[in-house]
């Protein structure tokens, strides 16, 4: 039976590969990201290319009232939605706590924490109704192990562990799965959107290192969702090999 898959940030990295994992394996998607022009030219392809249903919805996941207003639209026109991916998520800075921007550090909070609680909050009723349903929260290395100049987001991807935890055990006897995907080192646009277009600052993030990819994420996210009824993967973290903790890599010269 082909699902419905809603997946948050979905028009660039672990968002996107996620995108095209589900859509490879025949499920139908439901893609939100702020930038619509994006979402179209991924709507175009995947359809084009693997036959399936794509929605798109232009969401900024910060907005309280637009998530309110998105999430309504989505379960009247598509339907029941059988897994959320809560991708959207972000890092912005890496200074000394003392030192930080403070609008950095509260973007962070919106949307990593506030907005995956606002989304989930507006789709986990009519799971709960139907009893079915699986969420997956993209969480981070970084919400297990905190890092010089990341104590804020660490403490985003902290709580996306924690909320993910209580949510499990606020739905434990209804057939709903939750679970915490924690990648490390993953070569996307994540760090050239921390260091705010830094081009150079980013790249030198992943020398010297086989970095994860988008792809890797989404194959792990793809055989989460494909466990049998009885199977929940309540969390896993993934690391590059070269990768001993969330802050301790080894690169070569």
């Amino acid at each position: 039976m082909t699902r419905n898959i809603l997946i948050t940030g979905a028009t660039s990295g672990i968002g996107k590969a996620n995108a095209y994992a589900f859509a490879k394996s025949g499920e139908n998607l439901i893609l939100t990201g702020r930038r619509s022009y994006l979402l179209e030219e991924i709507q175009a392809e995947l359809q084009a290319q693997y036959g399936v249903q794509v929605w798109i919805y232009q969401l900024d996941v910060t907005k309280l009232e637009e998530v309110e207003v998105i999430c309504s639209r989505i379960l009247s026109e598509v339907g029941q939605i059988d897994v959320l991916v809560n991708n959207a998520g972000l890092a912005l800075g890496l200074e000394k706590f003392q030192d930080y921007n403070t609008l950095d550090m509260m973007t962070m909070m919106d949307t990593n924490v506030k907005g995956l609680i606002a989304v989930t909050r507006q789709i986990l009723p009519s799971m709960v109704e139907n009893n079915s349903g699986h969420i997956i929260n993209i969480g981070s290395t970084a919400g297990l192990y905190a890092y010089a100049g990341a104590a804020v987001y660490a403490a985003t991807k902290a709580a996306v562990k924690v909320l993910s935890d209580g949510i499990r055990i606020d739905t434990i006897d209804k057939n709903i799965k939750v679970t915490t995907v924690q990648p490390g080192i993953v070569e996307t646009d994540f760090s050239q959107v921390r260091f705010h277009g830094d081009k150079a600052r980013a790249a030198s993030v992943y020398a010297g290192i086989e970095a994860l990819q988008a792809d890797d994420i989404a194959d792990i996210t793809l055989y989460i969702a494909n466990q049998p009824a009885h199977v929940q993967i309540s969390d896993i973290t993934v690391m590059a090999t070269k990768q001993a903790t969330g802050f301790m890599v080894h690169k070569d010269n």
